[in-house]
């Protein structure tokens, strides 16, 4: 793990080595053994078994490759150790008012782990770059897709540590 690579929490982390731990030990070798017994049935130009386990197995090499390359350039960094609590960092879970007193709660973790429609935002998006280094009361202007827009900065939280 690089020390200035990209961020990802400890439990990001967990999750992407799970996953290649899965296709390494568990699809992978089922794969291998459907390719074996299909290579064993003849004529392998129409072996359907054969044609798609060799594009699965090839599927799940690259993705080990992608999850063995990431794993190894992600910095692992455990939001529960953030010192500096009262301003927007890695890890923060913030809630935030738009022009309209329209409230918004995100947790800013790392791009691998991301999911918007859970209030996961990644470290990179244009929301979270906005937000670095705010304390409470901050307005921050954002370019979304849909236009600018501004956001006051209500609430800082971090896991407890």
């Amino acid at each position: 793990m690089k020390p200035d690579g990209p961020p990802i929490t400890p439990a990001g982390m967990a999750a992407l080595r799970a996953r290649y731990d899965h296709l390494l030990g568990t699809e992978r070798p089922a794969i291998v053994e459907i390719v074996s017994w299909a290579a064993g049935n003849g004529d392998r130009s129409e072996n359907g078994d054969y044609l798609y386990g060799r594009k699965r197995m090839r599927e799940i090499d690259r993705e080990l490759a992608y999850l063995a390359r990431r794993m190894k350039a992600l910095r692992v960094v455990d939001p529960a150790r953030q010192e500096v609590r009262t301003r927007v960092f890695f890890g923060a879970t913030v809630t935030l008012a738009d022009e309209d007193d329209e409230q918004l709660t995100i947790t800013i973790i790392g791009d691998d782990e991301q999911d918007a429609s859970a209030g996961r935002i990644g470290w990179s998006a244009p929301l979270a770059r906005a937000l670095r280094g705010a304390a409470i009361g901050d307005l921050r202007r954002v370019n979304l897709p849909s236009g600018e827009k501004e956001w006051e900065l209500l609430e800082i939280s971090y896991p407890a540590g």
